[in-house]
């Protein structure tokens, strides 16, 4: 007498980048995982029809095509907060669930934004780069600096974003010794009274703020928010940019720059990435240039990639997660139609 034996089926997944061991190994307990270190786009488009699942970093493109190719596609899960690399329109018009993280990596983004500030106000960067071409003669030329050289203490800072990571600045800030406004969408008064933060209009945070920091997200609302008018509003003031990049018109910023009304820029991100060119490269004692890194910390990359992981789990476990990008989606594809595991 035969014996019939049925394998049993696992969901597939494919991994964009080099994710984390402990994650990855959580992974690998429930699915079929390949794992593609940053491929070209040909790659995924050949083989992304296979999978039932993917997991992607803000480095991985997710387009239409790629989109429509993932004829098997459930879920997309992004190892960061952003989702502007993901095509979520075409992902909920095929009934894919699109998914972020959020928590450690807010404050690690929080913490780094602080950085920034202050590298940028009292002159680290400059200051390190001076020394170690061998231009410090004296100690007369550097307190020649002085004038141009602040705190971040006793100052005004605005803030454009009150989600997780504005509110994370927001409580660094206060202990800092700095007055906080914000500007959001819609007035945050729990957030206002637990960092004690001032909602103002737009236009009038970047008028009364002595620092404004950009903590968006990339929409096409906000896209270029930080215009030519609304850097004439920044003069003798500082920008600091750890949304994306489309949030401010780089050519109008360099231009602000160029004719010293804007005092100083710091940045994580940029229109166009990687930079590998560009007018900033020029200034600097006026900017602050780092290659989109500002939640690389070892804590928040793990906590991240567990995230990641759990978000795609729990949909092919007929859950929906807490961060569900496209809760639209449910009417289109049930959650109960999800389930794998």
């Amino acid at each position: 007498m035969s014996v019939l034996v049925v394998k049993e089926m696992r969901p597939k997944v494919l991994v964009l980048f080099n994710m984390k061991s402990g994650p990855l190994k959580v992974l690998k307990q429930y699915c079929g995982v390949d794992v593609l270190v940053y491929p070209e786009r040909e790659k995924v488009l050949e083989v992304v029809g296979r999978y039932d699942g993917l997991i992607v970093s803000p480095l991985n493109r997710v387009d239409r095509e790629i989109i429509e190719k993932g004829e098997n596609l459930r879920v997309i899960s992004t190892h960061s907060a952003g989702y502007d690399h993901i095509d979520v329109e075409a992902a909920t018009e095929k009934g894919i669930y699109v998914t972020k993280v959020s928590g450690v990596l807010s404050e690690a983004v929080a913490e780094f934004a602080v950085g920034l500030t202050i590298t940028l106000l009292r002159k680290i960067a400059y200051s390190d780069k001076f020394i170690r071409r061998g231009l410090w003669d004296s100690h007369k030329t550097v307190w020649r600096w002085y004038k141009k050289v602040e705190t971040v203490y006793g100052k005004k800072v605005g803030i454009l974003g009150m989600g997780p990571i504005g509110k994370a600045i927001a409580r660094r800030m206060r202990s800092l010794g700095t007055e906080v406004y914000y500007w959001s969408r819609s007035r945050k008064e729990d957030i206002e009274e637990e960092v004690n933060a001032k909602w103002l209009p737009l236009e009038d945070v970047l008028k009364q703020s002595d620092i404004v920091i950009l903590a968006l997200p990339s929409t096409p609302e906000t896209h270029h928010i930080i215009n030519e008018e609304r850097l004439n509003l920044l003069e003798g003031k500082y920008l600091i940019n750890i949304g994306r990049g489309s949030l401010v018109d780089e050519k109008a910023l360099t231009k602000a720059l160029k004719e010293g009304k804007l005092k100083g820029f710091a940045t994580d991100v940029y229109e166009k990435e990687p930079l590998r060119e560009s007018e900033l490269f020029e200034m600097e004692w006026e900017t602050v240039l780092t290659p989109h890194h500002a939640g690389l910390a070892r804590e928040a990359m793990e906590d991240m990639g567990f995230q990641a992981v759990n978000n795609l789990l729990s949909i092919l476990k007929g859950k929906v997660p807490e961060n569900l990008v496209n809760k639209e989606v449910l009417e289109i594809r049930p959650i109960e139609e999800m389930k794998m595991l």
